[in-house]
């Protein structure tokens, strides 16, 4: 039976249920060999995006004192490890656009949480745990969902007729989920994960590996990527889950390493890798670590903000359609709000800072500019009351579910060893976008990630904004839903 709350009750729980997914794992960050203490990770960008920037970017680093792990000269990028002041010596080089640290403590205490409620993640030991996971309810609060056997559930018929309609056009598209990994063992995406597409980021160093891409079960939400690529692609016929587009081919890239992060360097390898291995869609169910939003009056935040625009705008001019999560801060990301849990990694028994922010500040990837960012909407149509929002923040809306309603009312998906698991989030409402974004690009061969965009939008059913809800009565519906409800027509593939 499903729990009525109201608006008020609802974001309050969602304070609270948000980071169920986000049991954490700690760690160290790696040693550099050539200093006398521990290592951060700095993301060095040159001035001059490309191949052509790369030395410079090299030449700071070497200057510095640090050292290069991995280059990515598509975007004149490089990943360093260096100790001390590192950062403020390789700004000071020319060439040089921006440097910036991507974690704020050399031990690891704390973890990302992906965008999804309610995940029956496994329990860090309890030192490893960041304040943060502190709050999580108990992980048995939302239990392992039963085998759906190829039904249609509530949140594919949402989508209307063609969501689900198996079709070999789809074999040709290729959707990249960049997350914790992707199991493709279970029997739901055997056919559909890509291995020759498939790599694991979680260093910041590509890893193709046999194998590398799957999540590892050490890590709290190691499943989690596993539940995305079920409702793009899931397809067993007759049994198991049914995607939104089965049969598409899923490129699974793991961003989530040992310590539990979506770092900077991670998303940066996860986009080059999608861009240069085909990617039509990217599915981003998460927001960059430490911080929860990135501020362009931090030194360290602008840089890494910058990385990760090349890297997705990398992505976005090779033909690829970057879709990612709003959130599940029931925040308006059009005004002013308050983040209370960054930075994540903090070392053990170090308070978070409590930030005022304004527009200025994004989630990463999903503030980034040509990126669809999705919110969540319940079963009956309406905003969840754990999703973001914000008139001209958010682009299109798709089904989260609700993390109080169990598998008839969240959505039920794929789970690492076989299993199925009933989750709520925009981590959800995401992957719903990212299929219908298959669909799409099966319908249209030639269309560049941007007019794949403009396709959704054009066929989104338009909402208004329901009163009870966050804002009151007189919302616009597109603080919502963006362009609205995404649905897909009923025009058969072939």
């Amino acid at each position: 039976m499903r729990r009525t709350t109201s608006a008020g009750s609802r974001l309050t729980r969602s304070a609270v249920v948000l980071v169920l997914a986000a049991l954490l794992l700690g760690g160290e960050v790696p040693f550099d060999s050539g200093a006398s203490a521990l290592s951060l990770s700095y993301l060095v960008v040159a001035r001059e995006d490309g191949p052509a920037g790369l030395p410079a970017a090299e030449l700071a680093v070497q200057q510095a004192g640090g050292r290069v792990v991995q280059a990515y000269p598509q975007i004149g990028t490089v990943l360093a490890y260096a100790a001390g002041d590192f950062a403020a010596r390789a700004r000071r080089a020319p060439d040089i656009l921006a440097v910036g640290a991507t974690r704020t403590a050399p031990m690891s205490d704390g973890g990302s949480d992906a965008e999804a409620v309610g995940a029956p993640a496994p329990a860090p030991p309890p030192a490893a745990r960041s304040a943060a996971a502190q709050d999580a309810l108990p992980g048995d609060d939302t239990p392992p969902a039963a085998d759906p056997h190829g039904a249609r559930q509530w949140n594919l018929k949402m989508m209307g007729p063609a969501a689900g309609v198996r079709s070999p056009a789809l074999r040709d598209v290729v959707v990249a989920v960049l997350d914790s990994g992707v199991d493709d063992t279970h029997p739901d995406l055997r056919s559909a994960v890509d291995p020759a597409r498939s790599a694991s980021c979680a260093t910041g160093s590509p890893d193709s590996s046999p194998g590398a891409w799957r999540p590892d079960p050490k890590v709290g939400e190691s499943g989690h990527g596993t539940h995305v690529s079920g409702i793009i692609a899931g397809n067993r016929s007759g049994d198991g889950v049914l995607g939104v587009a089965p049969g598409a081919r899923i490129a699974a890239v793991r961003l989530l390493g040992a310590v539990g992060q979506y770092y900077g360097e991670n998303l940066v390898c996860g986009f080059l890798w999608a861009a240069d291995h085909g990617a039509r869609v990217i599915n981003d169910s998460y927001f960059a670590d430490p911080w929860k939003y990135n501020c362009p009056d931090n030194p360290d935040q602008a840089a890494v903000t910058t990385a990760v625009g090349r890297a997705v705008r990398y992505a976005q001019h090779k033909g690829a359609l970057v879709v990612a999560s709003a959130g599940n801060d029931g925040q308006d990301l059009d005004g002013p709000r308050t983040d209370d849990r960054s930075p994540n990694d903090r070392v053990a028994g170090v308070p978070p800072v409590s930030r005022r922010l304004g527009t200025e500040c994004i989630r990463l990837p999903g503030g980034l500019p040509g990126v669809l960012d999705v919110t969540a909407v319940d079963q009956d149509g309406s905003l969840a009351g754990y999703s973001n929002w914000g008139r001209g923040q958010v682009q299109l809306a798709a089904p989260g579910g609700d993390p109080d309603g169990g598998p008839a009312q969240a959505v039920v998906s794929d789970w690492p060893g076989g299993g199925y698991a009933a989750l709520a989030g925009t981590s959800m409402s995401a992957a719903h976008v990212s299929g219908a974004a298959a669909v799409e690009a099966a319908r249209h061969p030639g269309a560049t990630g941007a007019q794949l965009a403009r396709l959704l939008e054009r066929e989104a059913v338009p909402e208004d904004c329901p009163s009870g809800h966050v804002g009151g009565s007189g919302c616009p519906g597109a603080a919502y839903y963006g362009y609205g409800l995404v649905e897909l027509p009923t025009k058969a593939l072939k």
